[in-house]
């Protein structure tokens, strides 16, 4: 079964991703190599948390994003990697992206100051305040780091999610008004995905390759796409086989999603200066805790 006939089936009390860990759990024990008593009398000190740089670190985190994950894959722009060790068995990945649609949550700024919480998982065995701890290193590292200093994160209630770790982490409730609630099945790989894929470099890349286009790789750059380096025509080409790919792949809609976010400065002031702007400028709710879709 895939993850869109699980959608509309899924009718468990607890979230899709805590199904996953119970799923997992016999199995990653058992790969782990560790027995029961060990991990019943793991705790959060026992983890080691670090910023992943290198492409075969980058390649084990997006293994386990895919098999721990309920969505099952990236999303596109990751620009910051995290994982979580214990020993040497990888048992944490997040990953911070270029967020779906900026806002002005902070005001005009807020393009330079904003990252989006895309994925996130721990191994099934993990103590329960892992996730939580983990998620605080890493936006604290952030901002000691980076200029980043606004974190928003998504739940999705199709899944049954609520957003307990952001809860947890004492993140801003922005309700459910933001963000898109039309989806689409990748053409590709049957997956859901955004109306903004069929406008990703990745996705450009296939229609050339279905159009007998031969593709240049300047034409694109790390984040999208350089139309002024491609021939006469090829952008037109391009541009129209998009619009045609979105409209006939099929479209599915589903409730909006919980919007967090969570603002932290380097030190206390810029912290107080920063959240006094952020509620001065956006309104805040109670958490959510009804599952329901």
């Amino acid at each position: 079964m895939d993850n869109i006939e699980r959608l509309s089936q899924y009718n468990k009390e607890h979230c899709w991703q805590h199904d996953i860990r119970l799923t997992n759990l016999e199995t990653d024990i058992k790969k782990s190599g560790l027995n029961l008593e060990e991990i019943q009398n793991l705790s959060v000190n026992d983890f080691n948390f670090m910023q992943v740089a290198s492409a075969e670190d980058k390649a084990q985190c997006k293994e386990f994003i895919e098999h721990h994950e309920w969505l099952g894959n990236l999303s596109q722009y990751t620009t910051h990697w995290f994982a979580c060790y214990y020993k040497d068995i990888l048992a944490g990945v997040i990953l911070f992206n270029v967020p779906n649609a900026f806002s002005k949550i902070l005001g005009e700024d807020t393009p330079q100051l904003e990252r989006l919480i895309s994925r996130g998982a721990c191994i099934s065995w993990s103590p329960k305040n892992l996730a939580s701890a983990f998620l605080m290193w890493c936006i604290k590292w952030m901002v000691e780091n980076t200029q980043y200093r606004l974190f928003t994160a998504y739940s999705d209630p199709i899944a049954k999610e609520l957003g307990t770790i952001y809860q947890a982490c004492n993140f801003y409730y922005m309700g459910r008004s933001s963000g898109t609630n039309k989806r689409y099945i990748n053409p590709y790989t049957g997956k859901l995905v955004s109306d903004r894929y069929f406008r990703q470099k990745t996705a450009y890349r296939k229609y050339a390759g279905e159009l007998g286009i031969e593709w240049n790789k300047d034409w694109s750059h790390k984040t999208g796409m350089s139309w002024d380096k491609m021939p006469d025509g090829i952008e037109e080409k391009l541009r129209a086989f998009s619009k045609h790919k979105q409209s006939s792949s099929q479209l599915l809609e589903f409730p909006s999603k919980h919007k967090y976010a969570y603002v932290l400065g380097q030190n206390k002031k810029e912290t107080k200066e920063l959240r006094k702007l952020f509620e001065q400028r956006n309104k805040t709710y109670p958490y959510p805790k009804n599952r329901g879709k």
